[in-house]
């Protein structure tokens, strides 16, 4: 008689799945679990994952975009019943011109996104897509943790990180672009707006953060403008955790912007020291503010007689 395909170990507790994919959080997360004693077998999403996750890992092995069932083989190999995701997924290159025949799904994740991308029989939403995921591992017996709960010191503390703070001015802007953020992720469209007096510039969807930024100092030449960055108001803490490092701070003096504000235990702040060295040496704000704190300034914000 064949083994089992999934053989749970004694040491099974200490031991993790990883699925990476692009920037530096994976790294830092790999690194934080193998701090706190795990061995790590990761998954690197290929065109994604740095490289250098090998070297931190128990295990490291390339995946493809759309091949879920080499994930659940892997994970199960390895004998794993955990896993945490970190990284973005260049979720565009779903859309560029016969994305689908040059990523060649297998069948499993044929059979988790047939009703999102074949049937239409439901939308392609991050949180919808990343939920599928998410069933189509517990099936599995894989169950998917948040990265932070390993790693709870990369979520941002209250208060401002720099050594300036922002203007009266400025301060409305963040108010206004908070609620506007809200509900762009209420409506599951993104995390990130940029404002400048108290009007939208540029609206964060499928291009990323980044992209926004850059969008918004094209459209406003005299920059000294308010990037706003926040969590969902559902945000399942699992994926899509927002995300700033020094890329976010550099395309942000680029374009001309003065502030970022983000939401305070719900952001990763990836190289904290650097990060914040970097934007005192540009003279930027970077202000870690939270739903109290919109409350209590709504009351400050001037309106018509």
């Amino acid at each position: 008689m064949d083994a089992p395909l999934f053989v749970k170990t004694d040491s099974s507790a200490r031991r993790i799945g990883l699925l990476a994919g692009w920037g530096r959080y994976p790294i830092i997360v790999a690194e934080a679990l193998k701090r706190a004693g795990y061995e790590i077998y990761c998954l690197g999403i290929r065109d994604h994952a740095d490289p250098k996750l090998a070297e931190i890992c128990a295990d490291f092995d390339w995946l493809g975009l759309a091949r879920l069932g080499k994930a659940v083989r892997y994970f199960r190999r390895h004998g794993l019943n955990q896993a945490v995701m970190a990284g973005k997924i260049h979720k565009v290159r779903l859309f560029d011109r016969g994305a689908w025949r040059q990523i060649v799904p297998d069948w499993l994740t044929v059979r988790t996104f047939a009703a999102h991308f074949i049937t239409l029989r439901r939308d392609r939403k991050d949180d919808t897509l990343l939920s599928a995921i998410t069933a189509t591992f517990a099936r599995s017996g894989i169950t998917l943790r948040p990265a932070t709960d390993f790693a709870p010191e990369l979520l941002v503390n209250k208060g401002c990180l720099t050594r300036r703070r922002p203007t009266a001015g400025q301060e409305i802007d963040i108010w206004f672009g908070w609620e506007l953020a809200k509900e762009l992720g209420r409506l599951d469209i993104g995390q990130s707006v940029v404002v400048k007096g108290q009007a939208a510039l540029a609206v964060e969807a499928i291009e990323g953060t980044d992209a926004c930024i850059r969008r918004a100092g094209e459209l406003c030449r005299s920059g000294e403008f308010v990037v706003v960055k926040v969590a969902k108001p559902q945000q399942d803490m699992r994926f899509d955790v927002p995300t700033i490092g020094l890329g976010t701070l550099e395309t942000l003096v680029a374009a001309g912007g003065a502030v970022l504000a983000i939401e305070a235990g719900r952001t990763i702040v990836l190289d904290e020291p650097q990060l914040v060295d970097f934007a005192n040496r540009h003279g930027l704000v970077v202000v870690a503010v939270d739903a109290a704190d919109a409350q209590t300034a709504k009351c400050r914000v001037p309106t018509a007689a």
